[in-house]
């Protein structure tokens, strides 16, 4: 029992530390730069599960608000105030409904299933990250920005790409999950 919450909390930690080093993989846009971070929200609720996916992109969440630079433009409290924190808590509720899509699939979930939790997360991801960007830039930074602008820069410029990366992942994912249902989930069943 003790190795499996042990192993529990390091798939965790390595999610949570695979999200970090997704936000330095980037190519910037203005407003909301494109990363590899998605991928590996998408891969935490297919292979984690709901509740550790949540739990690994929380903790990566409280690591860069306690002050290390994990997020694409640094970290510390008030990067609350950043236009793309938004997505970040996105990522956290988007890893939750993707794990729990997952999770209603059986014991051998399709790869339909897989590729449509993905989609639904990344509609997740940004029903609260582009909103957010909208309020960031008028109310709190003073940077008045009309609602089609937003729309444009925080959602048309960067959905086309999480789109294709979430069929991607989602049809890998579901491999991945076979491969380490054995070994993998065994061992996680133990901590539910």
């Amino acid at each position: 029992m003790k190795n499996s919450r042990v192993f529990s909390f390091t798939i965790v930690a390595i999610f949570a530390a695979l999200t970090a080093i997704g936000a330095f993989i980037k190519i910037p846009l203005p407003i909301v730069p494109f990363t590899l971070q998605p991928i590996i929200v998408y891969l935490a609720g297919s292979i984690l599960g709901s509740k550790r996916a949540l739990q690994s992109q929380l903790v990566y969440i409280f690591v860069g608000l306690a002050g290390l630079p994990v997020f694409t433009q640094g970290g510390g409290l008030t990067y609350v105030l950043q236009p793309t924190f938004g997505y970040l808590v996105g990522f956290a509720i988007g890893a939750f409904v993707i794990g729990y899509i997952i999770e209603r699939g059986g014991n051998e979930p399709s790869r339909i299933r897989f590729v449509m939790a993905n989609l639904i997360g990344t509609l997740v991801i940004y029903a609260i990250g582009a909103p957010y960007v909208y309020f960031a830039l008028n109310f709190w930074l003073d940077m008045p920005t009309s609602a089609s602008t937003v729309f444009v820069t925080a959602f048309l410029s960067t959905i086309g790409k999480d789109v294709v990366l979430a069929i991607l992942t989602g049809l890998f994912a579901r491999r991945l999950y076979f491969l380490l249902n054995k070994k993998l989930f065994n061992v996680l069943e133990v901590t539910k």
